[in-house]
């Protein structure tokens, strides 16, 4: 696999978007082709290889395995099972002395207890990273999402809708340069093909979803390498993946399990894939509002988690219904045509095993939340819940501990 040192094709258009973001979150901000590899930037420069790292078990395993390419070894956070977020109080104290960072979430959007965790690791002197590709528009303690870690990885492939690119946010600018060139050396060439791929998958989408295609779909998606999973999780293959270990850090190691679902995760960027993501992030405030509102109805069913009294709504980029059986809603919106993505079950200690993380010390309830999450998109608000109700979806059962 070719990489070296190359950047993206037009440093104005990625000035002028980093500066966009760099004014929503006041911090300084550096491009990247993917939120993954800028949580890979952000984990090899300020962790150590074979330290330990507390993280989210109810979490794509994408970013299990960007993990072990940095070389580090995860250990799995107890979970609220309301909303997933990081249960705090629930770690116990050997597990805080044993880790040498802590990873945020944000599932679909929920802000993690981030002025808590910063606290924590502050008075333990380590890193706190932030993964905010759900929660670009979210909100905690007065303060955005991503403006609390000592870096930021965001997506545009989520709520902007670019289907590329991100963000890895800085609260040191000095720290730019050194993150700029590690992104650089790791970036593979842009590609005429690739744009090319880029500028017509939209379209291709939409002809495919206007004609009920749903065979044709899912050939296309697995030609395009945006569909490589048979269930919820990708095949774990764990004889290849203790071989890797051996190789770690390393993000060439592990490309195959890295790149599922976005084969051009590090790939620079074109001019046309800049453009359309410049016109996207411009429009970033309308989504967020859409959002909301969806967010907003869902949250008032009787499906919805519990929301403590004034809380605000955020701009969710997925409201996580707690339903008694998930698998009957899924397929009541399928007949509806309604999509059903983002389900994280099971959690990461249950789908990777010992030989690989650290289980949680309180796993019950995140494999409680991971089994009765719905995550739906806020945009098809009525749609979802017309359907719900239709089909006499059931609310999960009183909560853990509840």
């Amino acid at each position: 696999m070719a990489h070296g040192e190359s950047g993206p094709a037009d440093r104005g258009a990625t000035a002028a978007v980093e500066t966009a973001m760099g004014a929503r979150l006041g911090r300084e901000c550096l491009y990247v082709p993917s939120c993954r590899l800028g949580l890979y930037l952000a984990l090899r420069h300020w962790c150590e290889p074979g330290g330990r790292i507390l993280m989210s078990p109810v979490n794509d395993d994408v970013i299990l395995f960007v993990v072990l390419a940095a070389g580090l070894r995860p250990v799995q956070a107890p979970l609220s099972p309301a909303d997933g977020s990081i249960d705090v109080d629930a770690v116990p104290d050997a597990v805080w002395d044993g880790v040498s960072a802590v990873l945020t979430t944000n599932l679909y959007g929920n802000p993690d207890p981030a002025r808590r965790l910063r606290e924590r690791c502050d008075r333990l002197g380590v890193p706190l990273i932030e993964d905010a590709a759900h929660a670009i528009g979210s909100a905690t303690d007065g303060r955005p999402v991503g403006s609390f870690g000592d870096a930021a990885a965001f997506s545009l492939s989520k709520h902007v809708g670019a289907k590329a690119g991100g963000f890895l946010a800085l609260a040191d600018p000095a720290l730019r340069a050194p993150l700029e060139r590690a992104r650089d050396a790791l970036l593979d060439p842009a590609r005429l093909t690739a744009e090319l791929a880029y500028a017509v998958r939209p379209y291709a989408e939409s002809a495919v979803r206007a004609l009920r295609l749903a065979p044709v779909a899912w050939w296309a998606l697995r030609l395009l390498g945006l569909h490589e999973r048979d269930g919820i999780r990708m095949p774990l293959r764990p004889a290849e993946l203790r071989r890797a270990l051996g190789a770690a850090p390393s993000l060439a190691a592990f490309h195959s399990w890295v790149r599922v679902d976005m084969h051009d995760y590090r790939t620079a960027p074109g001019r046309l894939r800049l453009r359309r993501v410049a016109r996207l992030l411009a429009g970033l405030d309308e989504r967020l509002a859409a959002h909301r509102a969806g967010a907003e109805r869902l949250l008032a069913t009787r499906w919805a988690p519990p929301v403590p009294a004034g809380a605000p709504v955020q701009p969710l980029f997925r409201v996580p219904l707690l339903v008694a059986d998930r698998d009957a809603a899924v397929s009541a919106l399928a007949r509806r045509r309604i999509t059903v993505g983002y389900l994280y079950d099971p959690p990461l200690d249950t789908y990777a095993g010992t030989p690989f993380t650290d289980p949680s010390p309180v796993p019950a309830e995140a494999a409680w939340f991971a089994r009765h999450a719905l995550p739906v998109d806020p945009l098809r608000a009525g749609p979802v819940i017309e359907t719900l109700a239709a089909a006499g979806v059931r609310p999960a059962e009183e909560l853990p501990g509840g």
